[in-house]
């Protein structure tokens, strides 16, 4: 699980130094799909990242609004606070972690019940899919994307 963590970080960082070549005004310009916008994308990620791992943990979960993030050292700041707490958690992951029962409750009440194992699959390829988005924002704007393969990285 560690090693496609890394990997979303790595990919993520590898958009934050694309972030700095594009224009503020491209940044935060409203899109079709995804969150809106590339830096409302890039702190989404990091966001549910947080959600999901406090949730895991029994921790609050931070509550931070998505339309009042509008600088890219924000969005780098609160991903750097939130992989160190993931790297925390992940440092105590033991094989018991992937059959321990996590349940939530949605807003409409209905009650849920997954692995934790299966929470941090979701959580990783949750991150993937919103690159991919990037990456299409960022062809639509004359950009080369960051390489997302995970072979060749």
């Amino acid at each position: 699980m560690q090693e496609l963590f890394s990997y979303n970080w790595q990919v993520r960082e590898e958009w934050f130094e694309w972030c700095k070549g594009v224009n503020q005004s491209e940044l935060t310009k409203e899109r079709t799909g995804g969150r809106g916008s590339i830096l409302k994308n890039l702190f989404h990620v990091a966001d549910c990242e947080q959600i999901w791992m406090n949730q895991l943990q029994g921790k609050p979960v931070m509550k931070k609004d998505l339309h009042a993030i509008s600088t890219l050292d924000e969005v780098i700041g609160f991903s750097a606070m939130t992989r160190q707490q993931t790297e925390f958690f992940l440092s105590l992951w033991t094989p018991a972690y992937d059959k321990k029962e996590f349940q939530m409750t949605s807003p409409s009440g209905k009650t849920y019940s997954f692995s934790y194992k299966k929470v941090m699959q979701h959580v990783v390829t949750h991150e993937i899919h919103h690159i991919g988005q990037l990456s299409v924002w960022a062809r639509e704007i004359g950009e080369k994307p960051v390489s997302s393969d995970l072979i060749f990285k």
